[in-house]
Formats: structure tokens, sequence, C-alpha cells
């Protein structure tokens, strides 16, 4: 199988935000909310400024190693592992939560954007190498997010009472239930063999989320040397205390985050972040809660200092907590404001690749990087995608639109289309024009004797307008009555790419695809997508 290709400008598909669409134009507007433009040049000076930090190189392939250890068939990735001992290897990496059988296909295309930049990279600095990196998003505790797929029209949902605190630590043993209703769902193929022996291999040989998504992962991605990163580590935390020790003392990156916020909005941008003064959780056993500093006065009777653990009874005082998270760093775990920070602290990585989302939200953290002396990565929109087969394609053409046009709002589609099939014109603009024509010499005559007939002309000719109007609707009701056909096919195809009004790759997973193509599918998309051409591909097979 090999895509047929239309690529279609973000601008033109209504789906995408005014600040990702200034980002990726280089509207001046935002430049001083990011450290280097989007595009193959920029990498020079980002790999010379990098190359200045510090990274615990040696700890960083001590830890991949060991999350490693269960895997088998990792031979490039050892390759990539050893690699990263060299200073002029660098990475490029994506992050993502750790959804159900890798959820929408978005989480691919970020996968498929990273490996592909790795590969542009080396082709255009051959005297550096670099390696694309997964960093999961293990210590999450949204499980409402991660918990369904959407697949073939039907929502399936891990019924999983017990889940708290970090779903990365949530046992897959209850997981038999959904993998057995998912096989009922697939159907019996070859590919859905495949498919199934691939989940039940993940989820029911592993013992947690986080190494059941590793896996499942490295499995789909193993031949293109992917590294698989958890954050999650007692070692990389503490190479990391010092910023989260600033974080809680200091509320640091609550006051930069806050301001950069405040700048982003006089232009017109949305805060995408909610920073705290402490963007800490506390996290032990089945449990992953914000931290909050209790100032309580000791003159009155308080007791100074206290820090507290929301929605417990654990508390600390200043004294204590550092003890904590000095003997015990992986019991703090970093909110979406310090991840990035954290990921840039340990990985010797050049650019991270997103969603429109995730680049809004980094466009708040560069003071807080250049604060903490660590570099602010070069910001890649990952890519976007349509996919389609023929049959709907020759149905948009049959139709008598282009790809492009599917983007339209459904009502307006159905108005073109009636209106180009119509027998006769169903607009009345024209004999509205001729009507205000008319009522403008009445008024000249009528103002000519009593100027307090003016608005009584007005108003005559706004209730002709509106009759005129009222015409009109029923002469399209009519016609489409007659073209129901053609309405009900707009409005499936439309349901199909955009079901529950949102892009098909936000919502649709991609076990349909791996169904219908197999291993294939995902080699096709590597083939498809360019990771620097910031456009929405519409991929026919």
């Amino acid at each position: 199988m090999a895509f047929k290709k239309t690529k279609i400008a973000l601008s033109e598909t209504g789906q995408f935000s005014k600040l990702l669409l200034d980002y990726i134009s280089g509207n001046n507007s935002l430049r001083n909310f990011y450290s280097y433009a989007p595009e193959i040049g920029a990498f020079k000076q980002a790999i010379e400024d990098k190359s200045k930090e510090s990274i615990n190189r040696v700890l960083l392939t001590k830890v991949l190693k060991d999350q490693y250890a269960q895997i088998i068939d990792k031979e490039l990735q050892t390759a990539n592992i050893n690699l990263l001992l060299d200073k002029n290897t660098f990475t490029i990496c994506t992050g993502h939560q750790l959804c159900l059988f890798t959820g929408p296909l978005y989480f691919i295309y970020k996968i498929i954007t990273v490996i592909n930049l790795t590969e542009v990279l080396k082709k255009n600095y051959p005297d550096f190498d670099f390696v694309p990196v997964y960093w999961m998003a293990s210590e999450d505790h949204d499980f409402e997010e991660i918990k369904s797929i959407n697949l073939f029209g039907k929502k399936l949902s891990w019924d999983n009472p017990e889940a708290k605190g970090a779903v990365g630590s949530l046992k897959t043993n209850s997981l038999d239930i959904l993998i057995n209703e998912l096989k009922q769902v697939l159907g019996e193929s070859e590919n859905a063999d495949k498919l199934m022996q691939l989940f039940s291999d993940a989820y029911l040989k592993h013992n947690d989320l986080a190494a059941a998504t590793r896996y499942l992962v490295h499995q789909l991605f193993a031949g293109y040397g992917l590294l698989i990163l958890d954050g999650n580590d007692k070692r990389l935390k503490e190479e990391f205390s010092e910023i989260i020790k600033d974080d809680i003392l200091n509320n640091t990156n609550h006051k930069l985050v806050s301001r950069t916020i405040s700048e982003l909005e006089k232009i017109g941008a949305k805060a995408q972040v909610n920073p705290r003064e402490i963007n800490s959780f506390y996290m032990v056993d089945n449990l992953r809660e914000r931290i909050e500093h209790l100032n309580s006065s000791l003159e009155k009777g308080g007791k100074g200092d206290v820090f507290k653990v929301v929605n417990t009874k654990i508390e600390f005082t200043k004294d204590k907590l550092l003890a904590d998270l000095k003997n015990h760093p992986e019991r703090f775990s970093p909110n979406v404001v310090l991840r990035p920070l954290y990921q840039q602290k340990i990985l010797p990585n050049l650019a991270y690749a997103g969603g429109p989302g995730e680049i809004a939200y980094w466009l708040e953290y560069k003071a807080m990087f250049d604060h903490h002396k660590i570099n602010f990565p070069i910001l890649i929109p990952r890519n976007f995608a349509l996919l389609m087969d023929e049959k709907p394609n020759g149905q948009v053409q049959k139709l008598g639109f282009k790809i492009a046009d599917i983007f339209k709002d459904t009502e307006v589609l159905i108005k073109e289309y009636v209106n180009k099939n119509a027998g006769s014109a169903l607009s009345l603009q024209k004999e509205g024009e001729k009507i205000s024509n008319v009522f403008a010499d009445i008024s000249v005559k009528a103002v000519s004797v009593d100027i307090t007939l003016k608005g009584s002309v007005e108003a005559e000719l706004q209730k002709t307008l509106n009759s005129l109007k009222n015409i009109e609707s029923k002469l399209m009701r009519s016609e489409k009555q007659k073209q129901e056909t053609g309405i009900n096919q707009i409005k499936k195809i439309k349901d199909k790419f955009f079901p529950e009004g949102s892009l098909q790759e936000r919502y649709d997973t991609f076990a349909p695809y791996y169904l219908t193509y197999g291993s294939q599918f995902i080699a096709d998309l590597k083939e498809a997508f360019d990771p620097l051409d910031f456009k929405l591909l519409v991929l026919i097979s």
C-alpha cells in the first residue's frame, strides 16, 4: 500500500488555532516566546547551545538500559542508548499519556514525526547523531483521559474502580475483560489475530500500565530505533531535585510562567496551563496529590512553615519536606509546568514535537527555561493527517467537491451542493437588491413630503426583505428534499472524517487501519510524512 497525498494548508482547514498558525508562519508577535524557528537551519545553533549544557549521559544510559532489561529484540535500541554516551549525539523527543491501545491516531503521528526528524537531521548534519525518544507521561493521574478508545463507533473503556495515583503504576490484571471485548469488536482475520496477540502480550503479560505501554510502543516502532523513557525514576529525579526545591521554596516557576502568560494574553493568546505556586505533586503508593504551602504565624499559635499534601492528612515542616526530597526524590512528581523542564534537564534534546495545545503551553515556558539555564528546544508541530480510501474519495468527487472542501461546515457544504444541482437559482439576492432600489426611490419621495415617513418606509422594506428570505428558505428546503441522497452522503462523509465534530486523528485509534493494512500501515505513514512540512495531509489509500 502507498498513499496518494493531498496537502492542505492548516489555515484552510478551520481546525487550528491562530496561535499555531502564527507560530509556523513566523509571526513577529510570538518571537520572544521561543528560541529557534522550526526549520532545518535552526538546528545548527541549537546543537551549539545544547552542547554547552551539562547532561549526565552516563546516568541516562544506565537508566535506559535498566528500563529495557525485560525487552527482547532491542538491537537498534541498545545501539542508540550507547550512542547517547557521545557528546555529539542528541535526542528529538515527544511525550504522551499512557493511553490504552495507544489512544488516538495522533499518538502514532507524534512518534513518526520524531523518527523522521532524526533521519532528516542526520542527512543535514552528518557529523552528529540523533536519537528519537518517546517520554512516557507515566506519572499523569488523569485516568478518565486514558481509559477509553473509540473503535468502529463503539466506546471501549477500562472498568477499574481502584484506579488511583499515577496511571503508570496501575495494575493491568483487570484488563482481561476489556481485551476479550476488544477481540469481539476486531473480528476474525490474520491482522486481527496479530493485533490481539500484541495487545494481550502487552497488557496481560506486564504488571503495570507503564511496562505494558513500553512493550506495546516498542513492538510497533522497534525497527526505527525509538527509545522509550520513563521519567518516573529516582536517579533521574535526583538530577532534577534542586529545581524542585527551588519551585517549592521560592515559587520561581509560578512567577515566571504567570508573567509570560500575561504577555501572551496581551497579543490575544489564551492561557493553556494554570501554574501553581508549587508545581510538584507528592506521589507515594496509590497517591499523587498536589503540595501546598500553609504559612501560619508562630506568634498567633500557628505551626510556622507547613507544607500539606492536599486531600490527605500528610503534612511536613520545611525541614522535613526538604529531607524527604533529598532521600526520596521519586516521591516528587513534576506537573505540566515542570515536566518539560525535567525532560530538557535529563535529555540532550534539541526539539520537541507536539500538537497545537502542547506548542501553545511550551510557548509559556521560555522565561522559565532561561532562568534555570536549560536550553529551550525547537518546537516542531507534529504531523497532521486525515486517512481516506478510494471509495469516499470518489464520493467526494462525484458530489462535485474537492478534497479540501470537506473541511467546510456541513451546512455550508449542503447549501453549496444544493445550489449547484438545483434546476434553477435558489438565491433571491438579486431580487432583494432590486426591491431595495425601489424602496430607496420611495424613501426619497416620502421624505420630500414628510421626513418622519422615512422610518415607516425602512420598516416596510425590512418586512419585504424578511418575506423574501422566508421564500428563499422554502425554496432551499424543497430543493433539499429532492436532493436527499446527495445530502445524506455529505453528512456521512463528514461524520466519518470528523467524528463528533473533531478531526479524525483526535478520535480514531490506529486499530482499524492495522486490520486493513497490517504492520505496513506505520511504514507507509512514515514514508508519507515530512516532519518539517507543516500542512495537513489527506492520505488516500
